[in-house]
């Protein structure tokens, strides 16, 4: 678990996910985490543990996707020498580890059918069997679980086992996407965006350009706040200027304009943008939003509206490098000066 993190965030949906956790955590029952990817789960995880009454005890973590299925019952249960080809030697299971304390079972849905059986007998009877063994012993464990499958939808199609949902979900705690945490994108990309700039040693946080606050905000986040810390970090690290606010937002990296044909883009909406809905190729920025033509009754005012606000993007995509700007409007250098100047951007 990533100790450095904290919680961060004033949602109303956010704050009632970590204060039922909260709750649940002084009550020796198992407790089911569940979100999206890059919601949080792990630090839900330790709180539940850190608030309980077995806070002095260990907190042992196993990620069930990560292990091949021929080896999760050994690693959850142990199992003695001699038990399979490779096993020379006793091994203590995650159980054991946790005896006194937590198991966080993390990607609890990937469990394999044997897993779960016997992962249901040391729920419900509070003893292993280590893999070669016939001599069960007790544990003391809560266990702690989260995934973003649909469980009850597995176990009524039979993917997993009933009986054991019954007995993990003594309490759910469903933790909201990024996406539906109003107004917390602002709070966490300025948290994470002055702790990077810390680590880099700036002599100031400049925060947020315009540019780059509306790309945030348009964002829908499908990483979470897992995504969100790196796109600030990586902002924050590639802008290297205190001086001057951070406006490029790189949401995706692997987009480029020379990537293979072949490799398709990781996710539907722009990637690369800075207030901007560009596809990533080196053409000019464009405004993200399309005007409201409805609500046009100054055609000239409008035209040079949208004029500054392509201006203002290409400036902030080439990091304010004039030339560069120039090229990637198709302009001569001294056409993007006479508009820069009529729109009062020189400065």
């Amino acid at each position: 678990m990533e100790r450095e993190n904290q919680f961060v965030g004033e949602s109303g949906a956010f704050l009632d996910a970590v204060e039922k956790a909260s709750r649940a955590a002084t009550l020796d029952r198992p407790v089911l985490v569940i979100g999206e990817r890059g919601t949080g789960k792990e630090l839900i995880a330790e709180r539940l543990h850190r608030l309980s009454m077995r806070w002095d005890g260990p907190l042992v973590t196993l990620n069930c996707a990560a292990m091949p299925e021929t080896l999760i019952e050994a690693e959850l249960f142990g199992h003695e020498a001699g038990a399979f080809t490779g096993a020379t030697k006793n091994r203590v299971g995650r159980f054991e580890e946790a005896d006194g304390g937590t198991l966080f079972l993390d990607e609890l849905g990937t469990l394999s059918s044997a897993a779960q059986e016997r992962l249901l007998r040391a729920v419900e009877y509070g003893e292993i069997t280590r893999i070669g063994s016939s001599r069960p012993q007790k544990v003391d464990v809560r266990i702690v679980a989260a995934t973003n499958a649909d469980l009850p939808k597995m176990a009524d199609e039979g993917k997993f086992r009933a009986d054991l949902l019954d007995r993990l979900s003594f309490e759910v705690v469903t933790l909201p996407p990024l996406r539906y945490r109003e107004g917390d994108v602002p709070v966490l990309a300025d948290y994470f965006g002055r702790r990077m700039a810390a680590e880099l040693e700036w002599e100031q946080w400049p925060g947020f350009g315009q540019l780059a606050s509306e790309a945030l905000a348009r964002h829908q986040w499908p990483g979470n706040v897992r995504e969100l810390r790196n796109v600030i970090e990586r902002a924050v690290y590639q802008w290297g200027d205190y001086t001057r606010a951070v406006d490029h937002i790189v949401f995706d990296p692997f987009e480029s304009p020379w990537k293979p044909k072949e490799m398709p883009s990781r996710q539907s909406q722009p990637v690369e943008t800075q207030s901007t809905d560009e596809k990533a190729e080196p053409a000019p920025a464009a405004p993200s939003a399309e005007p409201e033509f409805a609500a046009v009754d100054d055609m000239k005012e409008a035209v040079e509206a949208f004029e500054k606000r392509i201006l203002e993007a290409a400036l902030a995509k080439s990091r304010y490098n004039q030339r560069q700007t120039a090229k990637a409007l198709n302009l001569t250098y001294d056409q993007l000066r006479h508009s820069l100047k009529r729109h009062d951007l020189l400065g």
